[in-house]
Order: C-alpha cells, then structure tokens, then sequence
C-alpha cells in the first residue's frame, strides 16, 4: 500500500458522525422537545385561565355600566293617570322596579317599566333585565299583578349577587324604597362573591337623575315668572306717561 492510499483511507475514517454520536443527539434532541411540551403544556392552561378572568371581569363591567345607566335614567312616573299620585319605584334589597325611557332596536316613543333582580335558571341564581311597555294602571290595582315583564337579559350569574340600596336627600342609604313621594336620589350598587363574601371593585353608586316630577321644583319658582309676565303684559306707566300729559 502506498503512502497516497493510507493518506486517502484516513482522510475517509476522519469524516461523518459515528453511531454512537447519532444517538446520543437523537437523545439531546428527545430531551428537549419533552421539556419543551412540558412547558407548552403547564403554560396554555394558565393563559387560557388568565384569558378567561380577564373576560369575565370585563363582561360584569359592562354588565354594571348597563344597570347604573338604567337607573340613573328613572322618571317620575305615577303608575296610575293621577299626576299627584307617588311615582312607579319599587326597591327592595335584591330588586329594584321602576320606569324609564323606552330603548332598544326596535324601542318606539313611549315608556317601560323595567325590573332589575333576582331569578332563578336551572337552580342557580342570576340578576335578570325585563321589561315592558308602560300603561296607566286601574285605581287600586297593584303594579305586580299588572305587569306582564318579558325580554329577559342575563346581567350576572352566579357566585355573584347583586344587592341594592337606596338613598333620599339626606344621604343615608336603606335596604327599601317604596310607598315615597320621590324617587332616590342616589342608588348604591354591590356585587358581592358568595364563594369568598369578597366585595367586587366594580361595586358602585349610580345618582337618579329626576327625583321630581316635571315641572315641580322645591319652592315652584312661579313667583319671578309671574312678576316677568306681569312686567311684559303690564308696561310701566311712569315717565312714558307723563311724557304723554
């Protein structure tokens, strides 16, 4: 053998991967795909959990945006065609009914009466939304056994539960408002989680807009009206009078 052939058969011993080190980085390679699927796998459940939180949170926001904006927009609002009667406002610590504006899609010009409170939905408890259409009542008829609510909307579900109260003038809240001559002036809203009796950040108090009839102040106001109108109707008959002597 020659020295250019054992020069050309090193040369073909020095070159490629032997056995030996194909497994072991088949086996590096293994081991660090595992460790990644471990990973991928305790990460997803807590992102998809993080996601879910973040959801919710938003969606019992949006959920207290829409019951603050239902009562702030009540009116005063006999529930029979007797304007001196006490407006059409039932709170009670759990529920609240009262009348306001007609919305929605398909809403025309006119008032509802809307319920905000407590149900029941295969045997678990949930803050409902219904509503409808405002008519006068008959004399002596009681509001619950007219209205006929329908159009329900699901606002919180359970652990969650929603409790109101009910301020007048002198800012002391109570757990009842009903049988009084105004509407509160401010309602206080509190979702608590029954699980752990933690009160929500989103818990909040929402002021009534109209307590008042329309037209109807404190002190009436009619005084420097009637006095303006008296002014115009009436021109003052002094130095344009003499000036006409």
């Amino acid at each position: 053998m020659t020295a250019r052939d054992r020069r050309d058969r090193d040369d073909n011993s020095e070159g490629g991967f032997t056995l030996l080190e194909t497994l072991v980085a088949l086996a590096l390679t293994g081991l660090v795909l595992s460790a990644l699927a471990t990973l991928t796998a305790q990460f997803l459940p807590n992102w998809n959990r993080g996601i879910d939180r973040i959801q919710h949170s938003e969606l019992i926001g949006i959920s207290m945006q829409r019951i603050a904006a239902d009562l702030a927009a009540a009116e005063f609002i006999p529930p029979g065609s007797d304007e001196k009667k006490k407006p059409l406002f039932e709170g009670t610590p759990l529920s609240v009914t009262f009348v306001r504006t007609a919305i929605g899609p398909n809403a025309g010009i006119g008032l509802d009466v809307v319920r905000i409170g407590e149900t029941t939905d295969r045997g678990r408890l949930v803050t409902v939304r219904t509503r409808t259409g405002f008519t006068p009542l008959p004399e002596g008829v009681s509001p619950s056994e007219q209205l006929h609510l329908a159009d329900p909307v699901v606002l919180l579900r359970a652990p969650l539960r929603l409790s109101f109260a009910y301020a007048g003038p002198d800012k002391v809240f109570h757990d009842d408002w009903h049988g009084a001559d105004k509407l509160p002036v401010a309602i206080r809203l509190t979702v608590r989680d029954t699980t752990s009796q933690h009160v929500l950040a989103v818990s909040t108090v929402t002021p009534v807009h109209v307590d008042t009839p329309a037209g109807k102040s404190d002190d009436d106001g009619t005084g420097d009206n009637s006095d303006a109108q008296n002014n115009d109707n009436n021109p003052v008959n002094g130095p344009g009078k003499r000036g006409g002597s």
